[in-house]
């Protein structure tokens, strides 16, 4: 099999897309598969040009305002479109698209290619945050239009499912993420460590993840509030100066990665995600497979992996008092953290990339077979006008919906087995699949 992997992101840049991306390579390379990936040129040079099996095509692009290390392609639909052409793949994947994944899927579309689509970034939340929220309308759209196009998408959580459910993406499938568990495992606890961050014996409070205003960072700020404890913060972005000078007591790490960020995490007390636009949050999966207990929002990715009261503790988007009370109550119970870390190990067993990836391939399958039936999906002229005339009061309306939607199942969902609540909508899809091809349902 060949696959085309188009990514927003790359190496060098490390983050969630890119992560995920080279385990399906490291998949398809113990498979005997063939790969390719498409991506942005790095800032400041052209970046690796090979990972493993897979050639890396890279394509111009400017930097974002903002991120210095964000790049978007420049490239219009002619150049993917001969550069798919030329590799000729079985299917294309499209690695959280938004910008460079709007010109593939096109291009796929036009070569009549298998196209997924995986849902890994909840771009149009973040406009708010940066003082663009007449923008958030035309951005979901625009995300519609993509995954309108593909043969199938995949989504990370359950909370990720019903949103796209509420936006009208058809074709939906659930895919979360594995978890290195020999890596990240609660025997790389480092008293070394601790001693150098804590010398008094402080309880530590850790974070990892990119330092940007999505990631609502500033909340920590709250956890002052707190006699005995020292915050511990993991990772790079726009937001790093701006935070140190909110956060002047806490330790900042920079940006780590392999066995020197298994070595930090594992030596938290607590893991806080103050995020709320999360569609996963693999930083929380990995603290969980390390032994350490969280506390975070109840919206996104953590409301499946975070078993409130077992493994740590959810507060309601906003709640900053709740999310001190849940820290306090942590830092000061030693047998209650001692509770929850037994049970967090636990809550991550079975989550092995290997299986997520052997998954992957079955839904690659099942893209190409959805294909075969399925026409071509040209962009409607006044859905597109729909989407660059929303009104603030249409979107907080959708908001709302989907609000109303994700409260009915607020509580820890096991993603271990896929089929959580029903929303793995395999047979309901193919049924509508075959009706379409003129078939009996």
């Amino acid at each position: 099999m060949k696959v085309a992997l188009v990514a927003e992101s790359f190496l060098p840049q490390s983050n969630g897309v890119t992560n995920s991306l080279l385990r399906v390579i490291d998949h398809l390379t113990a498979r005997g598969d063939e790969a390719m990936v498409i991506a942005p040129e790095s800032r400041g040079s052209q970046g690796p040009v090979r990972y493993g099996i897979a050639s890396i095509t890279r394509l111009p692009a400017m930097g974002w305002p903002g991120y210095r290390d964000v790049r978007v392609a420049l490239s219009g639909v002619g150049k993917i479109s001969r550069v798919l052409e030329e590799y000729d793949p079985d299917i294309v994947h499209l690695a959280s698209p938004f910008t460079l994944g709007w010109t593939a899927v096109r291009a796929a579309n036009e070569l009549n290619l298998p196209c997924v689509a995986i849902y890994q970034t909840e771009i149009p939340s973040y406009a708010p945050r940066y003082g663009l929220a007449w923008g958030e309308g035309i951005l979901w759209n625009r995300l519609l239009n993509i995954h309108e196009r593909a043969d199938l998408t995949l989504a990370p959580s359950t909370y990720a499912m019903s949103q796209l459910e509420q936006l009208g993406v058809p074709r939906l499938r659930l895919w979360p993420r594995g978890v290195d568990a020999d890596r990240f495992h609660p025997s790389k606890r480092s008293e070394a460590l601790r001693s150098r961050w804590a010398p008094n014996g402080e309880i530590v409070v850790g974070y990892v993840g990119r330092l940007a205003a999505e990631k609502r960072i500033e909340d920590l700020a709250r956890l002052a509030e707190i006699d005995g404890i020292r915050v511990v913060i993991v990772g790079e972005g726009p937001s790093h100066e701006k935070l140190k000078a909110l956060l002047p007591d806490a330790q900042f790490l920079g940006f780590l990665t392999g066995d020197d960020l298994a070595e930090t995490v594992a030596s938290f007390d607590l893991f806080v995600h103050c995020g709320e636009v999360e569609t996963f949050c693999q930083t929380i999966q990995e603290a969980l497979a390390s032994g350490v207990p969280i506390v975070a929002p109840r919206r996104g990715g953590p409301i499946d992996l975070v078993d409130h009261g077992e493994t740590g503790f959810l507060y309601t988007p906003g709640d900053l008092d709740a999310m001190v009370a849940y820290v306090t109550m942590l830092a000061e119970d030693a047998e209650l953290r001692e509770r929850f870390a037994a049970h967090t190990r636990m809550s991550v067993e079975g989550r092995t990339w290997e299986k997520v990836c052997d998954r992957l391939m079955d839904y690659y399958a099942e893209a190409t077979r959805i294909h075969e039936h399925r026409p071509v999906l040209l962009p409607e002229t006044d859905k597109i006008l729909k989407g660059l005339m929303w009104r603030p009061g249409e979107v907080a309306a959708a908001k709302a919906r989907h609000r109303e939607a994700a409260g009915r199942g607020a509580n820890h969902r096991d993603i271990a087995g896929w089929d959580i609540a029903g929303r793995d909508n395999a047979e309901e899809d193919a049924a509508e699949e075959d009706a379409a091809a003129g078939a009996e349902p």
